[in-house]
């Protein structure tokens, strides 16, 4: 699996160290280009991967929404300036689809944010930092395909706007794992990003105080 920086070859790696706590006010999950025909040449591997991401990042997902997280899918348009998301969720789950499963399995509900790409970075030429500044947004938990790729490039565009930058190892994948765990160090290392798997995760909101109120 291409999570290996953080996997080291065991499937409970993580299990014994302490969790990480986020607070539920200022954070948002970021899927990055999940909804995806994954049609180009040499994809087997990386659906491969997907495929395998795709459960831990759906359960992630579903911990988010229940604690109060948003849910931000951030998508590439496929070079289709007439698209809408819709019609992207639409092609990408038809059977015709080499990537059918995996989105499928991430398809976005009512109650979740989209913002469709022009480029690799989610933040280039998109509507995604006014959303972000409307929901409040000062943590990112990034996931999705591929790490080295469209992943990286949005999380240094994240790190450049001073978020805390969440990159859980288990939900993001690229097309090779030496590619993933040269990205997953450099959101590490450069960017300050915290790679614990997701199930390290852990969501709470933080009670109100009276002094916080008055200001």
């Amino acid at each position: 699996m291409s999570w290996s920086i953080a996997h080291h070859g065991n499937a409970r790696a993580g299990a014994d160290k302490p969790p990480v706590a986020l607070p539920v006010s200022g954070t948002a999950l970021l899927l990055i280009d999940v909804i995806n025909d994954l049609a180009f040449d040499g994809s087997d591997t990386l659906i491969a991967q997907a495929e395998s991401m795709a459960a831990p990042l759906a359960r992630l997902k579903r911990r988010a929404n229940a604690a109060g997280v948003p849910t931000i899918y951030i998508n590439d348009n496929f070079g289709q300036w007439r698209s809408d998301f819709r019609r992207t969720v639409a092609h990408c789950t038809a059977r015709s689809s080499p990537g059918h499963r995996v989105s499928r399995r991430l398809r976005p509900t009512a109650r979740d944010y989209f913002v469709l790409k022009p480029k690799h970075s989610g933040f280039f030429d998109t509507t995604l930092d006014t959303l972000l500044e409307t929901l409040r947004i000062r943590r990112v938990i990034l996931t999705g395909m591929a790490g080295n790729i469209c992943v990286l490039f949005t999380a240094n565009d994240a790190y450049m706007r001073e978020y805390k930058i969440f990159a859980p190892a288990d939900c993001i994948v690229s097309n090779t794992a030496a590619d993933n765990d040269h990205a997953l160090r450099q959101i590490k290392t450069v960017l300050k990003g915290d790679i614990a798997v997701s199930t390290r995760l852990r969501f709470h909101s933080r009670p109100h105080s009276p002094t916080a109120r008055r200001r």
